[in-house]
């Protein structure tokens, strides 16, 4: 058997090849060489333990024939046999590297079932957590061989979310252990070698408007390629929590449903400026259980108005009872929110906007306090739906629900401004907002 050369690591990838946690994810930027590290781990993990079996995972076929399979053949020669029937790798040793694709949720059942002592999942940004989540229960064995999963990855696509969560904000839930997880950053400076041999595409990175410049050269988790609220800034939209001021009107907005409650509490200053200064994002929750944990949140503070989907007053077929007066029965008492998709977007898009403060200062009408992390996170993680660009796409589902009620609140405030502004003259609005302003804690909803 002829000695084979893999080539040289550089620093980035060198720290990939050595790294032993449990879960790995390397890249970030685009150019970093993740698919050279990915192939290069997995023939040195089947030469090291004898018996081993390892699964390469891209999204479609063609993807995996491109990167991997191909340069497999050429680096593998007469090291590993290989089936084209079966996309597989054997070695000498009995170790075998599968090459496999996931393009849609029936391709995973090939692989559930399946025992695996180290999995790739190359380009893990494109791939739902689902995906993660299967191949996790995948990774057992009784042969005393260590268990891991490597993830390459870059800002956006519809797994953006889900590894930004883990990997880069690591805000971890109940059941995963932080110590399992690293992220190993790696950007084009670091492949000297493709700087080298292609600085056509490194010219091609360096000449990209600025923000998509940032996500995939710099790679900037907070902006990627199809994402719809391209104007977001953590620095511009986010704020310390202040006090809210007495004169301040609040609103809730919120979105139910049994796998998540989303609400969010909004202060406007009366001169357009706004202040998400409150979420609630939690799951599980029967209808009596929401609306409780909501009271609890509003601590008595004056509402006034309370949004909620349209469809909390459908009748439910089994007991002909809506759920808006389940959420009534529990002292949440709301008006139905004018839920139009992109219309309430784009009413978003506006709060996000920058305006004039009264002082001179261009800043957006929208702030969200820090301790709303959810709303943080998950507002610039939304993508553009793939038929519709008008449009959010429904997946990831779970980082829509926050954003939802966002969007209930932007457009009915602002239709129900708009419907003030336009059936009475300004003397008359003036005077119904002072009168309102001093009978405030009389009317409005309340909550104990």
């Amino acid at each position: 058997m002829k000695r084979r050369f893999l080539g040289t690591p550089n620093a980035k990838q060198r720290e990939f090849l050595k790294a032993t946690e449990r879960y790995v994810a390397y890249g970030g930027a685009r150019g970093g060489g993740k698919s050279w590290a990915v192939r290069c781990k997995a023939m040195l993990l089947a030469l090291r333990y004898r018996g081993c079996r390892i699964l390469i995972l891209r999204r479609t076929l063609g993807e995996l024939q491109e990167n991997h399979i191909r340069p497999l053949c050429e680096s593998l020669g007469d090291v590993a046999s290989y089936s084209d029937g079966k996309k597989r790798f054997t070695f000498a040793n009995g170790s075998v590297i599968l090459c496999g694709y996931c393009a849609k949720s029936r391709d995973l059942q090939r692989y559930q079932g399946q025992e695996y002592d180290f999995i790739f999942i190359d380009e893990a940004t494109q791939m739902e957590e689902y995906v993660f989540s299967a191949l996790k229960g995948c990774l057992r064995g009784t042969n005393g061989f260590p268990k891991r999963i490597y993830l390459t990855c870059n800002p956006g696509g519809v797994g953006h979310g889900w590894v930004k969560r883990l990997f880069i904000d690591r805000k971890f839930k109940e059941g995963e252990d932080p110590k399992d997880y690293r992220f190993i950053s790696a950007r084009l400076s670091d492949n000297l070698i493709l700087q080298e041999q292609d600085p056509e595409y490194v010219k091609a990175l360096e000449s990209l408007p600025s923000d998509m410049k940032r996500a995939w050269l710099d790679g900037c988790w907070d902006l990627f390629e199809g994402q719809y609220f391209e104007e977001f800034s953590r620095e511009v939209h986010s704020c310390e929590p202040f006090e809210i001021p007495q004169d301040y009107r609040r609103y809730m907005a919120f979105d139910y449903g049994l796998d998540m409650l989303a609400c969010l509490w909004i202060a406007h200053d009366g001169h357009g400026r706004f202040f998400v200064y409150r979420e609630l994002h939690r799951p599980g929750l029967i209808v009596s259980e929401a609306a409780k944990l909501m009271q609890e949140y509003t601590m008595g503070e004056h509402i006034e108005e309370i949004y909620m989907p349209p469809d909390m007053h459908s009748r439910q077929k089994d007991s002909g009872v809506t759920m808006a007066e389940l959420f009534a029965r529990g002292g949440i008492r709301g008006v139905c929110a004018d839920n139009r998709r992109v219309p309430g977007w784009l009413a978003v898009k506006e709060l996000l906007h920058p305006v004039d403060d009264g002082a001179g200062e261009m800043t957006p009408a929208l702030q969200i306090f820090k301790n709303c992390t959810t709303l943080i996170s998950h507002l610039p993680a939304l993508r553009r739906d793939d038929k519709n660009g008008s449009d959010v796409s429904l997946h990831p589902h779970e980082i829509t629900h926050i954003c939802d009620a966002l969007r209930y609140f932007a457009l009915s405030f602002k239709m129900c401004e708009k419907k003030e502004k336009t059936t009475e003259d300004p003397l008359a609005l003036a005077k119904r907002r002072a009168f309102a302003k001093a009978a405030r804690g009389t009317k409005g909803h309340r909550c104990f």
